[in-house]
Formats: C-alpha cells, structure tokens, sequence
C-alpha cells in the first residue's frame, strides 16, 4: 500500500486497517498490543506519543518526568486519548519504571542532554526505543547508543520524521530517484527562524514540584533561573547543540535521505553570537557550516535574527542539479526545470488532515503539518520491531546526521577548521584537540556511556 499524500488512509474506522500496514509496506500485526512508555512528558513527547495512540493498539503502562505537575497533566491527557481509558503510572525516576512497568516500547521525550542515558537503559532493559532528535550532546553518546542497539538486537527510531513525510518522499521518488535533476553538486540547508531565546530572568527558588538535580542530570548544573520547558533549555549549550543540533540536524538528515549519503568526508563551522549580546542564552545566533562529499557541498546557514534569505523556505533544503532546481520545507516543494529541459514545474503543498483525526485541533501546539509524517514514521518503527530490519530512520543514520552537527558546532568553537571524523577509530583525523570535545564531561555521579562498555 502505497502511504503518499494523495492515499493516506485516514478515518477512525481506517485506523486498525492503516495500523496493519506501515509505511514500505511491511505488514503488522493488527491485534497486537504493545506496552508503551515515555520519558519526558513535555509537547513533543506528548506528540510523538499521540501519534502511536492514532495508529497502533498500544497500552500506555507508564509515563516519567521530573515535574509533577507536567506529569499529572500528561497522566490525564493520556487517560482520555487511550483506548482503555486507563491513567498511567507516573515516576519521577525513568530507572524505576523500566524496572516496575517493563514496557515493549520506550518513547524519549526527554531534553537532549538525557537522550543517550535513557536510551542504552531502555535497550539494556528488553524494549525497543523511539527517541528524539538529536540523538545526542557529544559524538561518543551517539556511538555508544548505536552500540547498545546492535549489541542488544534492538530496533531504535529517530525522530527525523522527514523520511516519513509523505510529499517529501514524493519529491525525492519524482525528482532525485529518477535523476531529472541531473547532476547534483549543490545542496543549501537553513532555518531563519527567531529560535534564541533572548531573555534574562533572574534566578530564583526552584519550585516544590520540579527536581531540578535530576532534570540537569549528567549536564553541568546551572542556577535554576525558570522552569526550562519549552525551549528555555535549548538556549544553552550546556543541555543540547543549539540551533544547528535543532534544526540543521533535520535538514541535512533529509537531504542525506534524499541522495543516500553517508559520513561527509569533511565538516567546517564558522560564526558566533554577533548580534542578540545581551540575552543569557550562549548557543549562536549566527552560523554557517559546510558539510562536504565527493563532487557535493552541503551548506547550512543560520540567523536567529533579521529576515530569512527566502521567505517562502524559511526552514528549508534546496537541491540544485544541472537540469533543475528542487526545493523543500515541511510545507511543501517547489520543483523548477532549467531552462530548455523539457519538463514543467511543479508546487506540492503538504496536505493537514483536519477532518479524520479531530483530536489534532484541539491539541495544544501540535505541528499538524508534520502529524501524518509522524504517523507514518511510527508505522515504520513498528513494521521493523515485527518484520526485522532497519527502519527508514534507523539510529545509525540518526546518529551520523546528529554527530556531523556536533562536528560543525566543534568546529566552530576551535576557529572554523577542517575537521574528518573516522568512526572506526572515533577519533578527527589527525586533530587531538578536536577528538577531545568527541565526549564531554558528565557531572559527578553520572558515567558517560562508551560503546566498548554498553
């Protein structure tokens, strides 16, 4: 069954049927019911979590967060979205409820910097796993995750949902499968979204209902200034790899996809804070990198400030072949013929169902426009859990799009240098210094995964 954007199947009664068939066409089982646990019950994990619920028979048996009050309110939301109505269990300890709840599969929710933990236990402890992008804060983490995966003969989802969008995998199938692009020596990368955070609240007493120690966990220990839900973490380079960990790392993950890349061959980052000085926040509001293959150059470029390079692709990747242009956001693609090719341009906007999954509207902060990729991007991740294989966004392939953003965001930091990675050796080539920031310090009473030792 063929998952585009023109025969999604959609409908409450068209559900178990969809839940049968994933995206490539592997069948699974419809009466099959899976014991599902999520770590980290802020939006996104909320998200990815109601995504399973739309399109598998699954049994939420537990839910952990460090925050009580996120986690009641998940609890709740749970209850009334699952089929049987149950409440989960709540823990403010994710090791605990893989120990009491044994769930099948462990959704990651959680902030960057609790990915890597989270993920090797949950292997360690029988389940499968779909975790968040990016899959890591240093290079060695994101080792030692596909590591464990392959040591414990798990299946691992990353959540770079753009090989599941199903227009998206209408462009790349029309335009880069068939070559009509002609050669492709080009690939523009970029997100001009406002996405630094540019206050400065003063600190303040950490309230009753947050464990403030165990959110920071492994991370270094900053004043507790605010709640760090919605995207006051990911002002800092302490819990995550800033705007190109955010962003880029989806971009250049789907371009990957597009063209079957593998590790670059080099990765160079220039840029810094030159403009928004006076907020806290210490991730880049300007940056640019350069990921290179043979015959290809992939550039990223970010502003957190002033206008976007193209108003209508904001947040986007542009392929630019010698018989043609083809370019792609989550909103739609626009594809342009050279001049004298003979062929006709083409615009494909996404399509949002708003009348089969009513529940979509009324979710606070949904990205409707990337809910039937995540649809279908769970129905991948449950055709390998039964059918065996990788699935399409398999934590390798997470790992090398996370790690080269590490890499250029280490490269920035040491001048702008060249920098090769050899994940056989996991070192950069000829570069102590740069191999020493492949794996950051934990904080005391923490150990730091390695992929000898998982």
């Amino acid at each position: 069954m063929n998952l585009n954007r023109r025969t999604f199947i959609k409908g409450t009664a068209a559900s178990l049927a969809l839940s049968s068939v994933a995206a490539r066409g592997a069948v699974i089982n419809p009466e099959k019911t899976y014991r599902v646990a999520l770590l980290g019950t802020g939006w996104y994990g909320k998200s990815d979590l109601f995504r399973l619920i739309q399109v598998a028979n699954v049994e939420v048996v537990g839910l952990c967060d460090v925050d009580t009050k996120q986690l009641s309110q998940a609890q709740e939301m749970v209850s009334k979205r699952q089929k049987s109505g149950k409440k989960p269990n709540g823990y403010g300890n994710y090791k605990d409820l893989l120990a009491k709840e044994k769930p099948e599969i462990v959704l990651i929710g959680s902030p960057d910097h609790w990915h890597p933990l989270m993920c090797i236990d949950a292997i360690k402890s029988g389940a499968h796993v779909f975790v968040q992008k990016p899959i890591s804060v240093d290079v060695i983490e994101g080792e030692a995750m596909l590591a464990a995966a392959r040591k414990y003969n798990k299946v691992v989802q990353v959540g770079t949902q753009r090989r599941s969008t199903p227009f998206l995998k209408e462009a790349k199938e029309k335009y880069i499968d068939t070559g009509k692009l002609g050669k492709i020596s080009h690939v523009d990368i970029c997100c001009y979204y406002p996405m630094r955070n540019g206050s400065n609240p003063p600190l303040q007493d950490v309230p009753d209902h947050l464990d403030y120690e165990m959110w920071t966990g492994p991370a270094p220990l900053r004043p507790y200034d605010g709640l760090p839900h919605i995207r006051w973490w990911r002002a800092f380079m302490e819990y995550g790899n800033g705007v190109v960990g955010d962003m880029c790392v989806h971009m250049l993950d789907a371009v990957r996809w597009s063209m079957d890349l593998g590790w670059p061959k080099k990765i160079s980052s220039s840029g810094g804070i030159w403009v928004q000085k006076d907020a806290k926040s210490n991730i880049t509001d300007t940056q640019t990198a350069l990921f290179e293959y043979d015959d290809l150059n992939i550039v990223w470029n970010h502003r957190t400030w002033g206008s976007p390079a193209d108003p209508k692709y904001p947040w986007s990747y542009k392929f630019y072949g010698d018989k043609g242009t083809l370019e792609c956001s989550t909103m739609m693609y626009d594809y342009t013929p050279l001049r004298g090719v003979d062929a006709e341009p083409e615009h494909v906007d996404v399509v949002i169902d708003r009348t089969n999954y009513p529940e979509d509207l009324t979710e606070e902060r949904i990205e409707l426009n990337a809910a039937p990729a995540m649809r279908a991007h769970m129905l991948d991740f449950l055709a390998a859990i039964e059918n065996g294989g990788r699935p399409v966004a398999d934590i390798e392939q997470g790992h090398i799009s996370t790690a080269s953003c590490i890499l250029a965001n280490i490269s920035q930091s040491l001048g702008g240098r060249d920098l090769v990675y050899d994940p056989k050796t996991r070192t950069v080539v000829g570069d102590p210094e740069a191999t020493a920031l492949l794996m950051r310090p934990y904080r005391s009473g923490y150990v730091h995964p390695h992929p000898d030792h998982v």
